[in-house]
């Protein structure tokens, strides 16, 4: 489900003078009373997200190349009764209160030199990298000046959800005494496609390590059913190695559903495919049966909304947990 700022610190606002055709990302509303004066939407281009400071020139070594769906959305916010720091800190609670992680943020008074986060001279490596071309468009205050001018910042966020990654960048600069003009970058990844990886048994010990557990990817099952097909067979092998490589070490097998059906149904689904990964692991790959224990959980752990495809499908998994000695 796509997320909204809070109520409480961003009202959605439907302005007149918006420009034809534009509206607010379902992610991000706007500040109370800005309006919207440049607008585009880009299917797909690339996108640079730099999380650290400017490090050389015009350079940002810190930093992710990304590709996917970007809509760009300048807002105007006219008069003098909201600064800019109050605009910037809004944007940085409600993206946070929102669950989006902050990959990087900060703010630079009027008149600063610095080459951190948000500063004058970071934004202007933002826009290079992340060009727009259009002429005499309202966004182009974003990278020009007037007398009263003052200062700005910059915020970095990032989500993952059922449709894939999602990045916000959002920029907000005083252009002048009585203008304060923000940008919201939003850059949506896809997905990738499933079924084209399988588990290997050193992904498998790196999660098992860092998180006590591991989504085992590449087990397939006749729909609706506990029987493993044989393009499991894959992973299987992997889940085997690396479970002969830690011979100390104890497991438990959980199957998850999504929550489409009957509690009681997915619940016990959930516990057959679990109990038929064990068995195919102990009969035709040779791991002590002792080491595993099978349960199922049905839809009582997603990861993902249930409320679309994506979603169910990435709740549909079964994983490996770590067991700890008694």
């Amino acid at each position: 489900m796509l997320i909204r700022l809070l109520a409480l610190m961003m009202f959605s606002f439907s302005a007149l003078a918006d420009v034809d055709g534009s509206d607010d990302h379902p992610m991000i509303s706007r500040y109370p009373d800005s309006t919207i004066e440049w607008y585009q939407v880009e299917n797909h281009r690339d996108y640079f997200v730099p999380t650290g400071p400017v490090t050389g020139y015009r350079h940002i070594d810190q930093g992710e190349m990304v590709a996917g769906r970007v809509t760009r959305i300048y807002y105007a916010l006219d008069g003098v009764d909201r600064s800019d720091r109050e605009v910037f800190q809004n944007y940085l609670d409600g993206l946070s209160a929102a669950g989006m992680e902050i990959l990087a943020q900060g703010y630079e008074s009027a008149g600063g030199r610095s080459a951190e986060v948000g500063s004058r001279k970071w934004r202007q490596v933002l826009f290079l990298n992340n060009a727009w071309v259009d002429s005499g468009a309202a966004v182009n205050e974003m990278v020009s000046g007037s007398s009263t001018s003052g200062g700005g910042g910059s915020i970095v966020a990032w989500k993952e959800r059922a449709a894939g990654t999602a990045y916000v960048v959002v920029t907000v600069y005083r252009f002048r005494e009585d203008r304060v003009a923000t940008l919201v970058d939003v850059v949506e990844v896809k997905a990738a496609e499933s079924g084209l990886v399988i588990v290997d048994a050193e992904a498998i010990g790196a999660d098992i390590e860092e998180k006590g557990r591991v989504v085992l990817e590449g087990l397939y099952f006749d729909y609706d059913k506990a029987s493993l097909t044989a393009a499991s067979d894959l992973a299987l092998k992997e889940i085997a190695d690396f479970l002969k490589a830690n011979p100390d070490k104890r497991f438990y097998v959980v199957g998850h559903t999504d929550a489409k059906g009957t509690f009681s149904y997915n619940y016990g689904l959930s516990g057959a495919r679990a109990r038929a990964v064990v068995k195919a692991l102990t009969e035709h790959f040779e791991v002590d049966a002792a080491r595993l224990e099978s349960h199922g959980v049905g839809p009582l752990v997603p990861v993902f909304s249930n409320s679309t495809d994506a979603g169910r499908e990435h709740n549909r998994r079964v994983e490996l947990v770590e067991r700890l000695a008694e």
